[in-house]
Parts: C-alpha cells; sequence; structure tokens
C-alpha cells in the first residue's frame, strides 16, 4: 500500500510473528523505514537483552510480545514491491 503524502510516499511492510502455544500469529504493518530498526530489537530480544518485544504498527498502536514465547518473525517487503497474479 502506497500512502501518498504532500512530501513523500511511504511503503507499509508485514510482520508477521508466531507465538508458542497461541493458535494464530500476530500480524502488523509497519513503515518500511523502520525495517532496520525492527530486526535489531528482534535481534535483542530473542537474545535474551530485553524481556519483551514491543512494536509500534503503522496506526501507532503498540503490541508487545513476550520475548521468551517468539516462535518467529517474518518481515516483509514494501507493498510497492508485491506482484499481483500467476507468473514470474
Amino acid at each position: 500500500m502506497r500512502i501518498a503524502g504532500r512530501a513523500a510516499t511511504v511503503f507499509v511492510v508485514d510482520v508477521r510473528i508466531g507465538v508458542t502455544q497461541a493458535p494464530r500469529e500476530i500480524s502488523l504493518e509497519v513503515d518500511d523505514a523502520d525495517r532496520d530498526d525492527l530486526k535489531s530489537r528482534v535481534e535483542a530480544a530473542l537474545s535474551g537483552a530485553t524481556d519483551v518485544l514491543w512494536i509500534t504498527d503503522k496506526r501507532g498502536r503498540d503490541v508487545g510480545v513476550p520475548a521468551a514465547k517468539i516462535a518467529y518473525v517474518e518481515v516483509g517487503s514494501a507493498e510497492g514491491e508485491r506482484r499481483i497474479g500467476f507468473g514470474g
């Protein structure tokens, strides 16, 4: 999704977090500009440097996930880069 503003275009990235002993994954959308910071915070949580992984989504909501319960984290590509339909 592209959000057009007066000054710049912002790309949104899908983030999915699998939580152990939970039937569904957590799905969020974050700004593409925050991708590297998010990866650093995930690595810190998985290494034990922090107990809770906090993520702020594109709407400003804060989501906290206990680091010990994180099964996997998938950071997608910017929505402007997605291909729709069949084929390569």
